[in-house]
C-alpha cells in the first residue's frame, strides 16, 4: 500500500516508517528537509519537501494514496508554555492538519483513511475516574488544543475519508520521549516521583503504539478517537518505584509539586496531574498489547 506521512522523522514516525517498510508498504514522508530525512530514514521512505501550510509539489504525493498518517507537531514538553510557545504548538498541529485535509479534499483520487495524532490531554486534568473514548472533553490548554486538532482532522469525513484520532499517552522508548529525561536522576542515585505521586500516568511502549497504528490502518471498522495507551496505567509513585527496580537504583527522593510548577509554569500541570485512560476501542477491536504492564515494558527497553 501507499502511505503519506507527516512527522516521519520524529520519535514515533521513525519507528513506524521502518515497520511499514519491513511489511512491504511504500511511504512518502512530508518533511521540511528532504535531504536530511533521506539520510535519517534511508531507503525505507521517499522524502518529499514540505513546508506545512505552503503549496508545492508535495500535494501530488497525496494523489491515490491509500492513507495519510499525520504525526506532525512541535514537542509538547520541551519548553515552558509561553504565549509564543503555545502559538507554535497550535500552529504546528491545527493549521498543519487544516492544510493537509484541504489538499486531500482537492485530489481526484482521494486518500480513503486519515490517521491523525491527538493526545490524552483532551480529557484535561484527571482524578481516579477511568476515561474511555466516550469521556467528555476536559478543561485547559491541552484539552483545547487537542479538540481543535481533532476538529480539523474530522473535516476529512466530509469527503468520505475514514478518520482515526490517536489520543496518545506517554510513549516509552530509550531514544526519545519523556523516558530518557526521567532516567538521569535515577542513574545519579537521586531518582524519585514528582509529587503528589498519586497522579495517574497513562503510558504505552512505542512498539505497541506502532502496532496500534498499523492495526488501525488495516481495520476499516475502526474510526473516531482511539486511546493509544497500555491497559495498565500506573501512579507516578508506581512509575518511579518500577524504574528504580529495573535500574537497581533508589527511588526515594521526591520532587516537590511547587518546584515543578515554579520551574515550568503552566507546563508543570502536565507533570503534577494526569489521567487514568483506558484503551477501550483497541481492546474491543481485538488488538493485543505486547507490553500491557509497565515492568516488562521497562525491562524490554532498558535491558537491551
Amino acid at each position: 500500500m501507499q502511505f503519506v506521512m507527516t512527522g516521519g522523522t520524529g520519535f514515533i514516525g521513525r519507528a513506524l516508517c521502518a515497520s511499514l517498510f519491513q511489511d512491504g508498504h511504500r511511504v512518502a514522508v512530508l518533511t521540511r528537509n528532504a535531504r536530511e530525512a533521506s539520510y535519517l530514514l534511508g531507503a525505507t521512505v521517499t522524502a518529499v519537501e514540505w513546508h506545512g501550510q505552503e503549496s508545492g509539489a508535495w500535494e501530488e504525493s497525496l494523489e491515490g494514496a491509500d492513507a495519510v498518517i499525520n504525526l506532525a507537531g512541535a514537542p509538547i514538553a520541551d519548553a515552558r508554555w509561553t504565549d509564543a510557545r503555545k502559538r507554535l504548538l497550535t500552529d504546528s498541529r491545527v493549521r498543519t492538519t487544516r492544510r493537509l485535509v484541504d489538499v486531500m479534499s482537492q485530489r481526484s483520487s482521494k486518500p480513503i483513511t486519515l490517521i491523525s495524532a491527538s493526545g490524552i490531554g483532551y480529557y484535561g486534568a484527571g482524578d481516579d475516574r477511568v476515561l474511555d473514548e466516550g469521556a467528555p472533553r476536559g478543561d485547559g490548554f491541552l484539552a483545547d488544543l487537542s479538540a481543535a486538532w481533532e476538529e480539523e482532522a474530522l473535516r476529512a469525513e466530509q469527503f468520505g475519508a475514514r478518520v482515526v484520532l490517536l489520543r496518545t499517552g506517554m510513549v516509552l522508548e530509550r531514544d526519545g520521549g519523556a523516558l530518557p529525561r526521567m532516567l538521569l536522576p535515577f542513574r545519579l542515585f537521586v531518582g524519585g516521583p514528582i509529587m503528589p505521586g498519586t497522579q495517574w500516568i497513562s503510558w504505552i511502549h512505542r512498539h505497541d503504539l506502532v502496532g496500534l497504528i498499523k492495526w488501525a490502518l488495516a481495520n476499516t471498522t475502526l474510526w473516531g478517537p482511539i486511546n493509544a495507551v497500555a491497559p495498565s496505567p500506573v501512579t507516578m509513585t508506581e512509575l518511579s518505584s518500577t524504574l528504580g527496580q529495573v535500574l537497581q537504583r533508589p527511588s526515594w527522593l521526591p520532587v516537590p509539586e511547587f518546584v515543578v510548577k515554579v520551574a515550568l509554569g503552566e507546563l508543570g500541570s502536565l507533570m503534577t496531574t494526569g489521567q487514568r485512560v483506558h484503551p477501550g476501542k483497541a481492546i474491543a477491536s481485538g488488538f493485543v498489547f505486547q507490553y500491557p504492564t509497565l515492568e516488562p515494558a521497562l525491562w524490554a527497553i532498558l535491558k537491551k
